[in-house]
C-alpha cells in the first residue's frame, strides 16, 4: 500500500505458493536468484532470528530489517560477529518497527500516514515515541527525510553512532532528533561523537526519567543496573555535548523549531 517494491517472501515448506500475488521461495538463496532484491525484513519468531540472519548474508542480502523482539542476546552477539565478518551488510532491529523514507520506501510496520516527505532525521530505540516524533514533525511542516528504528534491546544491528554517520553525509537531513532510552551507554557515547562529527542539529530526548534501578521497563535493554545508565547520567552527557534536548516527548517539535529558528 506504500509504494514499498515486495518482490516475494521466504517460507520454508512452502516454496512454490504465491501469496497476495507474489512468489513465497523455500529459501533466500532461491529468493536471492529470482528476484535480486535489495533488503530482507525478517519477522520470524526469535528462537529463528539468527538462522534468517545469516542466511540472508549469505544470500547476498544488504540491508536486513529484524522487526522480532526477544531475539536472544547470545544469537545477537553471534549475528554481530557474523555482520563484521561479511562487511557491507547492514542490519536495523531487532525489535524494532524497520525504516522508512517518507514518501519512498518503507520496510517495516511504521503507520506510513503520518509521516511527510522532509528535512528531519529520526534515530530511535523506541517505535511509539518514534511516532511521536514524527506526527509533530509532520504537523508542523517539517517532514522527515528518513527515520531509523534501531531497536530497544541491548545489542542492535545498527547503533545510534551508525544512524548519526549517514545522517550526517545525508543532504535530505538538516536536523535530527535522537530518542534514547534508559539502560546501557548507547547515548552517552552518540553525545560525545556528536559532539566531533555532527554538524547539524540534534535534538535529544531520553525515555525512562522515572524508572527504578533494575526493572526492565519495556524493552530488553531499558534497564538501570549497577547505577549506571539513568535518564540523569544521558541527559548530562547531551548537556556536555551542547546537545538541545527535552524531558517531554510532547515538545520534540517545538524544541526543533525553536533551536533551528524553522
Amino acid at each position: 500500500e506504500y509504494g514499498t517494491k515486495v518482490v516475494g517472501g521466504v517460507t520454508p515448506g512452502k516454496g512454490g505458493q504465491t501469496h497476495l500475488g507474489l512468489p513465497v521461495f523455500n529459501t533466500m538463496n532461491e529468493a536471492m536468484a529470482a528476484t535480486q532484491a535489495d533488503a530482507s525484513v525478517i519477522y520470524v519468531p526469535a528462537p529463528f532470528v539468527l538462522d534468517s540472519i545469516i542466511e540472508a548474508i549469505d544470500a547476498g542480502v544488504k540491508l536486513i530489517v529484524v522487526i522480532t523482539e526477544g531475539v536472544p542476546t547470545l544469537d545477537m552477539l553471534k549475528a554481530k560477529r557474523y555482520l563484521e565478518e561479511a562487511g557491507d551488510v547492514r542490519l536495523i532491529g531487532p525489535n524494532c518497527p524497520g525504516v522508512i523514507t517518507p514518501g519512498q520506501c518503507k520496510i517495516g510496520i511504521m503507520p506510513g500516514h503520518i509521516h511527510l516527505p522532509g528535512k528531519v532525521g529520526i534515530i530511535s530505540r523506541s517505535g511509539t515515541l518514534t511516532y511521536e516524533a514524527v506526527a509533530q514533525t509532520t504537523k508542523l511542516g517539517f517532514g522527515q527525510s528518513t527515520c531509523i528504528g534501531i531497536g530497544g534491546d541491548p545489542i542492535p544491528g545498527m547503533n545510534q553512532i551508525d544512524a548519526l554517520k549517514l545522517f550526517q553525509e545525508d543532504p535530505q537531513t538538516e536536523a535530527i532528533i535522537l530518542i534514547g532510552e534508559i539502560g546501557g551507554t548507547a547515548e552517552e557515547e552518540a553525545a560525545a561523537y556528536i559532539k566531533d562529527h555532527v554538524t547539524k542539529p540534534v535534538i535529544g530526548y531520553i525515555a525512562g526519567v522515572t524508572a527504578p534501578e533494575g526493572k526492565r521497563m519495556g524493552h530488553a535493554g531499558a534497564i538501570i543496573s549497577g547505577g549506571q545508565g539513568t535518564a540523569e547520567d544521558k541527559f548530562k552527557a547531551f548537556e556536555a555535548a551542547g546537545i538541545a534536548y527535552t524531558r517531554d516527548p510532547s515538545k520534540l517539535g517545538e524544541k526543533l523549531k525553536e533551536v533551528t529558528g524553522w
